[in-house]
């Protein structure tokens, strides 16, 4: 019988790629299946305090095992930026476009493009708190590539290959990403639980 675990997120996205690299084991319930309709804060100064906050939120309304995540891009020539701000780089709300686009804009002539993709799992099980963290380096492009994907995935090339996110199947992407290999060792601790 499948595990129920709430998904802190409502982004559609993010719940495609975790349910496919979890697999069948768990059943992942939405926010809104739970009745959680309001944005949940972010307030934090780090991507691990957002990740931790976000499950707070859902497990004190909830009373329920559940887990957040939260990423950020740090571009090395930007002193990390935009990092934890990496939702609302450009404007308030998850404008992925305009982000990418001030991004670009911020690396205009730049030629050390080193960056890397943070993500970092928090998870609330049985009241106890384990956070999980995936990291892939890479590049940003000077222009966007391909049209899969979500955020900055048209503007970051993985260490090792030469097309972007954007430009990778979801197979190909969750094998080698970030949320993917964060998502990966959550998976192999909640498996490892069962035995």
């Amino acid at each position: 019988m499948a595990r129920k675990i709430i998904f802190a997120t409502n982004n559609a996205h993010k719940t495609e790629e975790v349910r496919a690299i979890l697999g069948d084991g768990f059943r992942l319930v939405t926010l809104r299946e739970c009745g959680i309709t309001e944005d949940i804060p972010e307030e934090q100064p780090t991507i691990e305090g957002n990740a931790l906050q976000k499950a707070r939120y859902v497990h004190e309304r909830t009373g329920c095992n559940c887990f957040a995540d939260d990423t950020g891009l740090e571009v090395e020539a930007l002193g990390g930026a935009p990092g934890v701000h990496s939702a609302r780089y450009a404007t308030d709300g998850h404008d992925f476009e305009a982000n990418t686009r001030l991004l670009l804009h911020n690396m205009d002539g730049v030629t050390d493009r080193k960056a890397r993709f943070r993500t970092v799992i928090a998870l609330i099980l049985d009241g106890r708190e384990y956070t999980f963290e995936g990291i892939v380096n890479g590049i940003i492009t000077e222009k966007p590539a391909g049209s899969a994907g979500f955020g900055y995935d048209p503007v970051f090339v993985p260490e090792g290959y030469e097309k972007t996110f954007a430009e990778m199947s979801a197979e190909e992407k969750n094998a080698i990403s970030h949320r993917g290999r964060a998502v990966r060792k959550f998976a192999e601790f909640l498996s490892g639980l069962k035995n």
